[in-house]
C-alpha cells in the first residue's frame, strides 16, 4: 500500500524481465534469504516511522522482524509513533549507540536514553532565563503551582520544589500550592489574584488544566478562554514571569493519541502557549508513547488520572529535563521583561477576571437577595455528600425553593457564577440587562456525591460598562437532582 510511483514499479519490472506474478512470487528479496543471518547469530535493528506510507512498516519491518524471530533470530524494532517516512533515526541517538555498543563488546559504555524515542516533549519557546536571573540575582523566588487535584495533593509538584531548591542551593523560595480539585482553566483565570498573586509578583508559574478541562466537558472556545485569562493575566501581573503548561495524561488522552490525533484541549492549550511563546510539556504524549515502547503499562505503574508515585516521579524528571535544556548554558541570564504582549486570541478571554465573594456582594450592595435567597455565613452540607477545601464552611447565597429571585449589578464583559453542585442542585435561570430568560443547568456528572466546585459563565461578550443580572431557581431540574437547591460562593466578573 506505498505510495510508491506506478512508473518506477514497471521500470523495475522491465529492469529485472518479470511480469507482476513472477515478482510476487520471486524469492530473491533479502526478506527471504535472512536464514544464514540468524544462523550467524547477527542481530538486527530497524527504526522506522510507525505511519510510514512510503514504505509501509506491515509490510517490511514487521515482516523482517516476525521471519528472523521464527528463524532464531535477534531482532530490535524502535518504531517511532506518528512519524511518517521522515525524519529518519532519532534525535538522540542514545538508543542506537547502545544497540551497537552491547553487540560489540562494551556493554558498560551504555547510556540510559531519556526517552524511548530519542526526542524530549516539551517546548521552550521564550525559556526560562528571567526567573533563573531572579534566582540568581535576587536569590530570592516566588514559584505558584495552579491546577486541580493532581497538582494540588503531594507528588510532582513537591519533587519539582525540591529540584529547584537543589539548582539554587542560595536561594530563599516561596512555593504556592493553588491547587484545587475538580477545576480546570476557566476558575483558575478568575482565582488568579485571590490564590496566586496574594502575596505579590510570581516569579515562575506552573498551570495545568488538560486533564479538567476536558473531563469537565469545557468547549474549545471556553478551554480557550480560561488558559489565555491565566496567561496573560500572569503576563500582565509580571512582565519577567516565567510560564509552564503542563499538559497531564487520561485515558482519553493516551486514546486519542493512539488514533493519531492530538487532543483538541493541548491543541487549544498549544495555541495559548505559542501566541504568549510559553513554554509547555506535553505529558500525555510522553505517557502514551513510553507505555507504547513498553516501558511501563498504565494499569500496573501509572493507574489512575490521579498518577502513582511513579506517575508523580516521571512527571517531575520530565520537568528536570524541561530545567536542564532552559538552564545548560552557564552565562549571564537574560532579565528582559516581555515586550508588549500581542493582541488577545479571543477578546472575550478572562484575563481580567476577579471572584466577588457571595458576601462581599451582600455589604457591599451589589446583590439584591428579592426573595427565597438568603446569606449563610458558613455553609456545610447537612447530607453527607463530600465537598472540596475553599467551598465549605464559606460564606453563600442560598436557594432552595423554585421561583426565589435575585439581582447583582456589576461592571465588565462578562458574568458567571461559581457554585457548590451537589445531590440537589437545580437549573439557574437567568436575565441580563433585561434581555431573554436563559437556563444554566448546574448538575454534573459528579453532583450525585459531591458537593462540586463548578464554574460557570452565563455570558461572556457583554459591551464593557454596567449591568444587571437576575437570577431566579427555575421550576424544573435535572432528573437526578433531588431537590432545586442553588449554592452560590461567588461570583465571575470579567472586566474592569
Amino acid at each position: 500500500r506505498g505510495k510508491g510511483s506506478p512508473d518506477d514499479w514497471q521500470r523495475c519490472l522491465k529492469a529485472y524481465g518479470l511480469t507482476e506474478d513472477q515478482a510476487a512470487e520471486w524469492k530473491g528479496n533479502p526478506v527471504d534469504n535472512l536464514a544464514p543471518l540468524a544462523k550467524a547469530g547477527i542481530p538486527i535493528l530497524h527504526v522506522c516511522g510507525a505511519t510510514d506510507d512510503v514504505v509501509p512498516i506491515e509490510e517490511n519491518s514487521l515482516v523482517v522482524r516476525d521471519r528472523y524471530l521464527a528463524l532464531g533470530g535477534s531482532f530490535t524494532l524502535i518504531s517511532k509513533p506518528h512519524c511518517n517516512h521522515h525524519p529518519h533515526s532519532l534525535k538522540d541517538p542514545t538508543r542506537i549507540v547502545n544497540f551497537v555498543l552491547e553487540h560489540t563488546g562494551f556493554p558498560d559504555r551504555v547510556a540510559k536514553p531519556l526517552t524511548p524515542f530519542g526526542y524530549d516533549y516539551f517546548s521552550l519557546r521564550g525559556g526560562l532565563q528571567r526567573c533563573r536571573n531572579v534566582f540568581e540575582t535576587k536569590k530570592t523566588g516566588r514559584v505558584a503551582f495552579l491546577g486541580g487535584s493532581i497538582t494540588a495533593g503531594p507528588g510532582w509538584r513537591d519533587h519539582v520544589c525540591e529540584e529547584l531548591k537543589r539548582r539554587f542551593p542560595q536561594t530563599q523560595f516561596e512555593f504556592i500550592n493553588a491547587g484545587i480539585p475538580s477545576l480546570g482553566s476557566t476558575p483558575g483565570a478568575f482565582r488568579f489574584a485571590r490564590d496566586v498573586l496574594a502575596a505579590g509578583p510570581v516569579d515562575l508559574l506552573f498551570e495545568e488544566a488538560a486533564v479538567n478541562d476536558d473531563t469537565n466537558g469545557f468547549s474549545d472556545v471556553e478551554q480557550v478562554r480560561g488558559m489565555e485569562g491565566i496567561v496573560r493575566h500572569a503576563l500582565n501581573s509580571n512582565p519577567k514571569i516565567d510560564i509552564v503548561l503542563l499538559h497531564f495524561a487520561d485515558p482519553g488522552k493516551l486514546s486519542e493519541y493512539r488514533s493519531g490525533k492530538t487532543p483538541a484541549v493541548i491543541r487549544n492549550h498549544e495555541r495559548v502557549a505559542q501566541h504568549y511563546g510559553v513554554a509547555s510539556i506535553d505529558l500525555a504524549k510522553e505517557v502514551t508513547e513510553r507505555i507504547d515502547a513498553g516501558e511501563f503499562t498504565w494499569e500496573k505503574d501509572f493507574r489512575d488520572l490521579h498518577p502513582s508515585p511513579f506517575g508523580h516521579q516521571l512527571y517531575a524528571d520530565s520537568v528536570s529535563r524541561l530545567f536542564d535544556a532552559a538552564w545548560s548554558s552557564s552565562g549571564s541570564p537574560e532579565n528582559n521583561a516581555v515586550a508588549e504582549l500581542p493582541a488577545p486570541i479571543d477578546q472575550a478571554s478572562y484575563f481580567d477576571g476577579i471572584l466577588l465573594g457571595a458576601a462581599q456582594a451582600v455589604s457591599e450592595q451589589k446583590a439584591s437577595l428579592k426573595s427565597g435567597w438568603a446569606l449563610e455565613q458558613n455553609w456545610k452540607p447537612t447530607d453527607g455528600a463530600g465537598t472540596r477545601a475553599g467551598f465549605v464552611d464559606v460564606p453563600a447565597l442560598v436557594a432552595t425553593e423554585p421561583g426565589a429571585e435575585l439581582a447583582l449589578t456589576f461592571r465588565g464583559r462578562g458574568i458567571g457564577v461559581f457554585v457548590t453542585s451537589g445531590p440537589d442542585t437545580g437549573l439557574l435561570e437567568y436575565q441580563i440587562d433585561g434581555g431573554e430568560w436563559k437556563q444554566c443547568p448546574l448538575f454534573t456528572q459528579w453532583s450525585p456525591s459531591l458537593h462540586l466546585p463548578w464554574a460557570v459563565m452565563l455570558e461572556s461578550q457583554l459591551a464593557e460598562g454596567d449591568h444587571r443580572v437576575e437570577l431566579r431557581v427555575a421550576s424544573s431540574a435535572d432528573a437526578r437532582s433531588k431537590g432545586h437547591a442553588i449554592r452560590i460562593i461567588h461570583f465571575l466578573i470579567n472586566g474592569r
